[in-house]
């Protein structure tokens, strides 16, 4: 059966669509880079005063706890009240979490200091989930149908190259001005990413659904009973159902890259910290390459989704096993950088191609007032997976002295799901086609 299509006639025109997409592409690049210099700093702080191995990870164990445990207010919140308006109240929680962050870090010491650092890491996580979940959910507002594409490509591009630029800025500025002064950044970057949305016109449709939700009892009750329409919506989508399978397999079995990585090529290999940071840059100029590709590329909707869909997949599968093979033979340091930070690209690539692509897809196809609860369901379900992935994997690897065996297992078992779901996701595309 075809799925009925969102309403767009919200009347925006090309011209304010392409302010729109500047603005928000200017505000990721802010926000971003100013969030990997402090997340960098923040590890680097922590590493010299508690010289605890979970310094790097603690936000990678924040982050998908709170997004569980706030799945279904942050999804009804989303669909219930303007967007411009959860963003505002959002922002301004996070500047002043920060302000009093910034007060309080110095009052501790040592192994302390994750008192403040933990109580922040929670606000941040609750406000950077309302925040993305909120533009997810709000483009139809922001742009009009012809530039959903752009918008998602162009915001990506400047995540991607704020990836580029931040390492080698963060390295600097924490040696010029200390964690003092990372967290001032970042106060600074808030603030100005704050400013840039509120110039942003939120384009209401007139038969408005926020119009009554200041009258709306909030009650556990009903929290639940909205939230359930959402999942009661995806589980009538069959596409969104064998999207979910695969990614749910994709992000953990991934997470073998993420932490292999590094520990393969300084533990196992013995090559240093050189060829990690030059793998890291091959992966993000992948991600920029594949993002403005799709920026230059004029929007084909829903027309061969199939291939646009698969094709990245089996790439990213193929570059997994590929990475595994790279670093089971014997390479000099400069060739495991040179021939890893090209295998990363093109992984990178095709991933940010299939996200974008389904991005993009969610847009045209889910009821713009369902789209929070579906956006935040979907992120929370591909993020809780992940530390799962990470306690096995880092168990795995340290198992073994073979990093390189276990990349290879990851490719075929991920390939062999792939080509598994081959069928049922080409039928739910065209059982779903308009």
């Amino acid at each position: 059966m075809a799925i009925k299509q969102p309403d767009l006639t919200i009347n925006i025109s090309n011209h304010q669509s392409s302010l729109q997409i500047f603005k928000a592409a200017a505000s990721n690049f802010i926000s971003s880079l100013s969030g990997k210099m402090f997340t960098f700093g923040l590890g680097l702080m922590l590493l010299d005063e508690t010289h605890s191995a979970i310094s790097f990870g603690i936000n990678m164990i924040i982050s998908p706890i709170v997004g569980l445990l706030c799945l279904v207010p942050i999804g009804n919140l989303i669909d219930t009240y303007p967007h411009k308006t959860i963003l505002t109240g959002s922002l301004t929680a996070r500047t002043l979490a920060l302000i009093l962050f910034a007060a309080s870090i110095n009052l501790f010491t040592a192994t302390a200091k994750l008192i403040p650092i933990v109580l922040f890491l929670i606000i941040d996580a609750i406000s950077t989930n309302v925040n993305d979940t909120c533009y997810s959910a709000a483009t139809h507002e922001l742009v009009n149908a012809h530039n959903i594409q752009r918008l998602s490509s162009l915001t990506q591009s400047a995540i991607s190259l704020s990836s580029i630029l931040s390492p080698a800025l963060g390295v600097g500025l924490y040696s010029l001005v200390g964690f003092s002064g990372f967290v001032i950044l970042e106060i600074v970057a808030t603030l100005a990413s704050f400013g840039i949305m509120l110039t942003m016109k939120f384009h209401y449709h007139a038969t408005n659904q926020f119009a009554n939700s200041q009258h709306a009892p909030v009650t556990s009750h009903s929290q639940f009973a909205k939230f359930h329409s959402g999942l009661n919506y995806m589980r009538s989508r069959t596409m969104i159902k064998i999207t979910i399978l695969l990614s749910v397999i994709l992000n953990f079995l991934y997470t073998a890259v993420t932490i292999g990585i590094p520990y393969i090529l300084k533990d196992q290999l013995h090559t240093g910290n050189g060829p990690i940071g030059v793998l890291e840059t091959g992966s993000a100029i992948g991600m920029l390459l594949g993002s403005l590709l799709l920026t230059l590329l004029p929007p084909t909707g829903q027309k061969r989704l199939f291939l646009k869909l698969i094709i990245p997949v089996l790439i990213l599968d193929s570059q997994i096993l590929l990475l595994g093979v790279l670093f089971m033979t014997s390479q000099s340091p400069t060739g495991y950088a040179l021939l890893g930070s090209f295998i990363m690209g093109i992984l990178a690539f095709a991933l940010v191609i299939l996200n974008i692509t389904f991005q993009v897809y969610l847009q045209q196809t889910v009821p713009t007032k369902l789209l929070g609860r579906v956006v935040a369901t979907l992120t929370t379900v591909n993020s809780s997976i992940m530390p799962i992935g990470t306690l096995m994997f880092t168990l795995i690897f340290q198992s073994t002295t073979h990093g390189g065996l276990v990349l290879i297992i990851n490719g075929i078992l991920l390939l062999g799901y792939t080509l598994l779901l081959l069928w049922p996701l080409n039928q739910a595309i065209h059982s779903e086609q308009p």
